[in-house]
């Protein structure tokens, strides 16, 4: 590979060899010549081409010649036109029928919706895999109790295990809409210039045109809408690009609260770091969190994408506009490659996930006793104290500990209940002990954590 011009990183950094190859211009060609040698077998079985000459098309299909087609390109202006040509000189005697009664988007939308429904497949696999590693991690804290956190403020206990399972439910939702996604996918079909098969009656019949296109739908592998213009409805563009911008946004509220939590403020978890990483090119202490911030990064770019694609479907004008065309040759290959890349870096930071259980103890002991007078408040009202009465004595013993904890001095919280003698009328010492452990205020968040695995892993929300 050349580094003296300008390369996508889509085209070496980010996202799996798989899926560049299934976007590449080679990849892309080929598909294009199996719509043609499609074409001339349903032609063939019409009496429209011959034994022969399908037979010298499909002996030549593999042989892509991207230089010649290119040189041809640079005179005509029209890429598939020049392939075509390409392809035509490449077989003697069935090059002078290739392409009979089709238009280019004929060849090129239902090679598209092939590769978008192998992506597709592709980024399911990959969604797969990061459920997989999430719901074992659900599973494995599904009872460590943590301090939730509303507004960026201590709130009440939570489970980390319940924590990672809002971002397994997100990604569950994400699974059903790409699954639905990709099973909606359908080709243009073959109807000709504006999609009323005029020039494919004329060769063969309005009696025949159904059977005509049914038996290339067998051929090709693909369904087909039942209308059309020049070109496929450019919603499905929108439809599919969406979805994998709503995976992206499930990664990326993933990554973003991961660098939240491995500040040194919360310091509870941290994505893998590899010895001999560089955290910083002058500072040596540092261990940024470089592979979330990638993560939030590239869905950013994501997020932009079906803007472009309903832009491209509301501002196709009657039957068909080009103005979609130079931006899809980016939009869909950069969207794919995208999520591909979140995925490969989701499951690794998943998988790798490191949890600072002392730093989880601190958090805790600090902030949990705030937490837990709601547990004391309502143990009073039910021994029958005045339960706003008491709501009072707790704020102020509240604000009193958290001055303290500002001071970065011990929560006495707990010691200044049991030494208040109007809360002691109502509540013993050992039991105002016992409420005030946070770790156990968690609710069923556990059974709900080992909920969402369980569906994580049967793919059902």
């Amino acid at each position: 590979m050349s580094y003296e011009t300008y390369r996508s990183p889509f085209s070496w950094r980010y996202g799996s060899e798989e899926m560049r190859q299934l976007w590449s211009e080679a990849r892309k060609r080929r598909l294009w010549r199996e719509m043609w040698v499609a074409l001339a077998e349903a032609q063939q079985a019409f009496g429209l081409v011959s034994e022969k000459q399908v037979a010298d098309i499909r002996a030549h299909v593999d042989e892509v010649d991207i230089p010649r087609a290119l040189e041809i390109e640079a005179e005509i202006h029209h890429d598939l036109a020049a392939e075509l040509r390409t392809f035509a000189e490449q077989c003697p005697a069935g090059g002078a029928v290739l392409h009979l009664g089709a238009t280019s988007m004929d060849i090129e939308d239902n090679a598209d919706a092939l590769r978008i429904r192998s992506a597709l497949d592709l980024v399911l696999d990959g969604l797969a895999g990061v459920m997989d590693a999430l719901a074992a991690q659900i599973e494995a804290h599904a009872g460590r109790a943590v301090m939730g956190y509303t507004h960026l403020q201590p709130a009440e206990p939570t489970t980390l295990g319940y924590r990672l399972a809002q971002y397994g439910q997100d990604l569950l939702m994400d699974w059903r809409a790409l699954t639905e996604a990709r099973a909606g996918v359908r080709g243009k079909g073959f109807k000709g210039a504006v999609g009323t098969s005029a020039a494919f009656l004329d060769l063969l019949g309005a009696e025949n045109l159904d059977a005509f296109e049914q038996a290339l739908s067998e051929k090709t592998g693909l369904e087909f809408f039942p209308a059309a213009t020049q070109t496929s409805p450019r919603k499905q563009d929108t439809i599919v690009v969406s979805a994998l911008a709503g995976l992206g946004g499930s990664l990326y509220k993933f990554a973003f609260d991961l660098r939240l939590l491995q500040s040194p403020s919360f310091g509870e978890l941290a994505e893998p770091f590899r010895a001999g990483q560089v955290g910083s090119s002058a500072m040596p202490f540092k261990r940024n969190p470089i592979q979330a911030e990638k993560i939030d990064s590239l869905a950013r770019a994501l997020a932009q994408a079906p803007r472009v694609a309903w832009d491209n479907a509301a501002h196709s004008l009657l039957e068909r506009t080009l103005d979609d065309s130079a931006n899809r040759r980016t939009l869909l290959p950069e969207a794919f490659l995208a999520a591909d890349e979140l995925l490969r870096v989701a499951k690794e930071l998943i998988t790798g996930l490191r949890v600072d259980e002392a730093a989880i103890a601190r958090n805790l002991r600090t902030y949990g006793p705030f937490a837990a007078t709601e547990r004391v408040l309502a143990a009073l009202a039910k021994a029958g104290a005045d339960r706003q009465a008491m709501h009072e004595r707790l704020r102020v013993h509240s604000l009193a500990a958290w001055a303290e904890v500002q001071a970065e001095r011990p929560n006495l919280l707990a010691e200044r209940l049991a030494g208040d003698a109007e809360v002691r009328k109502y509540l013993g010492e050992e039991e105002i002990a016992a409420l005030m452990q946070a770790e156990g205020h968690i609710g069923d968040a556990p059974a709900r954590a080992q909920r969402i695995a369980e569906m994580m892993r049967s793919r059902s929300l």
